[in-house]
């Protein structure tokens, strides 16, 4: 039986905010992205939701950068 992959212990506010500068160098902006308030055990991060257009961007910028690595 496969186990589950660990995961670190990674503040998620700390992940936000480090999420947030990254996307502002690529200028994409996500304006709901926060820590999910419904379900502080789970220190999840809200993306929220984003137009096509900011969607594509931000593809476009990942693709960029694993090209990159």
């Amino acid at each position: 039986m496969a186990s589950a992959p660990s995961t670190p212990d990674v503040d998620p506010f700390t992940a936000v905010e480090a999420l947030r500068a990254a996307l502002d160098q690529a200028e994409i902006v996500l304006p709901s992205l926060a820590v999910d308030p419904a379900s502080p055990s789970l220190r999840l991060v809200d993306l929220g939701r984003v137009r096509p257009d900011v969607a594509m961007r931000l593809a476009d910028a990942l693709r960029r950068e694993d090209r990159s690595a």
